[in-house]
């Protein structure tokens, strides 16, 4: 299906059409969409920061246990919280340049995570003494792309 016209389809569906029509459908998604995107990012950016060499006093393992737990939480809200704020708008929504930066940011953020666990999920116990210098490069590109989808979210109003 052409791009534009799923998006006006998806505009027009029941979805769109709630989240458009309806008083609290906006407000209340985007509330939980933020609130997803606070529980993805913020234990993201916590456990980049120990990879790359702060709070050594916690062990690595366990901190990459709680906090990627708490992080796939938070997409899992903010996916279809993100998909319903699209319908709303999705027709202009599907040409604006940040969104495309947003969703492109995402993708790559999530690519790095899943090739960060199928790396370094077995090795995390030796991190500490002997960090790899890719793993670590890693993790600041994580920092730079989760930190990017917030502002390109923000900006999504303005261009």
């Amino acid at each position: 299906m052409d791009p534009t016209a799923w998006a006006a389809a998806l505009e027009s569906s029941a979805l769109g059409e709630w989240m458009r029509g309806d008083a609290w459908a906006y407000p209340v998604v985007n509330v939980l969409h933020l609130l997803g995107l606070t529980l993805l990012v913020g234990p993201i950016v916590l456990l980049d920061l120990r990879l790359l060499g702060a709070g050594g006093v916690f062990p690595l393992g366990a901190v990459s246990r709680t906090l990627t737990a708490w992080s796939v939480a938070g997409l899992l809200v903010l996916l279809p919280s993100g998909f319903a704020l699209f319908a709303a708008d999705a027709g202009p929504l599907l040409d604006n340049p940040a969104l495309r930066f947003k969703l492109v940011a995402i993708a790559l953020a999530i690519v790095n995570a899943v090739a960060f666990r199928w790396l370094w999920s077995n090795r995390l116990a030796e991190w500490d003494q002997a960090p790899p210098t890719f793993g670590r490069l890693q993790a600041l590109v994580s920092i730079l792309l989760w930190l990017a989808v917030p502002v390109a979210g923000r900006m999504i109003a303005y261009v």
